[in-house]
């Protein structure tokens, strides 16, 4: 039953509150225990089809490390230690990767260049050591002139 503004306030200046309905996610939550408990006997800690008690802290703990992906090539640190490219400590569970010296921040790795970064890269170096053929190869144009009119090559 609802309650008129004029109830509610009365109830408020007596200390008592309203009555709130429970949301979808906590009603979700009471059907499940109320499955559980059907189906493990009304047993504490009991599984459908499985033996009674059992560990629900740590199983807990590993569902919410793996509902996190790490970064590919990325580990959790079992131990704390000092990263080898800016000498900042990280601690225990956080997320390190491999680096030049061993392993540190993830940001302190150098970054990994794409196909394209790295065949623009070798072809300029190519063409700044003169190893390619316009490099090697003796210019035929003569100076005030255009290329059609340029002289036979010898």
């Amino acid at each position: 039953m609802g309650q008129t503004p004029a109830q509610k306030a009365a109830k408020a200046a007596r200390g008592q509150q309203p009555k709130k309905r429970p949301g979808k996610a906590q009603r979700e939550v009471a059907k499940r225990a109320q499955a559980a408990k059907k189906a493990g006997g009304g047993k504490p800690g009991g599984k459908p089809g499985g033996k009674p008690g059992g560990k629900k802290t740590a199983a807990k703990k590993t569902v919410a490390k793996q509902r996190v992906p790490l970064p590919r090539g990325s580990v959790r640190a079992e131990f704390p230690g000092t990263c080898p490219a800016c000498f900042k400590g990280y601690g225990k569970g956080e997320v390190i990767t491999k680096v030049t010296d061993g392993w540190g921040h993830p940001g302190c790795a150098p970054r990994q260049m794409s196909a394209a970064e790295r065949e623009f890269a070798r072809n300029k170096a190519r063409i700044e050591s003169g190893e390619t053929f316009r490099g090697q190869k003796p210019s035929d144009w003569r100076r005030g002139a255009s290329p059609s009119s340029t002289r036979p090559a010898r």
